[in-house]
């Protein structure tokens, strides 16, 4: 298996419904996200695919969410934008983006330096 990873940043505001604590009030991260895909064969070329494409397709999701108020954005309008459903939002929007000899592996989404939330599927 092969295994290509890339990462980016955004940052957002938001506030955490149905929860008590500093995390209930209106606050702002700076998020770091990673992306993994993988896969069986490289292709042709030797690459599962390109870098540059990779983060070019995060880059295009992520642009919906940068500096913005995540709970105004869709899905965050009704769920909450915790980093597991950012994770799950970011990882389902990508998921039939990558190149068709991958698969999406994982989406991590980090809120701080020291606390990460990830999402994937089982294949």
């Amino acid at each position: 298996m092969y295994s290509l990873k890339v990462v980016s940043y955004f940052s957002a505001a938001h506030r955490l419904r149905d929860y008590h604590g500093k995390c209930e009030v209106l606050h702002g991260h700076n998020w770091k996200v990673e992306v993994e895909i993988k896969a069986k064969e490289v292709g042709k070329n030797g690459m599962v695919m390109d870098f540059k494409v990779l983060k070019s397709l995060l880059r295009e999701c992520l642009e919906r969410l940068d500096h913005g108020y995540l709970n105004e954005i869709p899905p965050f309008d009704k769920e909450n934008p915790t980093s597991e459903l950012i994770a799950r939002y970011i990882f389902k929007t990508l998921k039939d983006k990558v190149s068709s000899k991958a698969s999406l592996g994982k989406v991590s989404v980090w809120e701080s330096e020291t606390t990460c939330a990830s999402y994937w599927e089982n294949d």
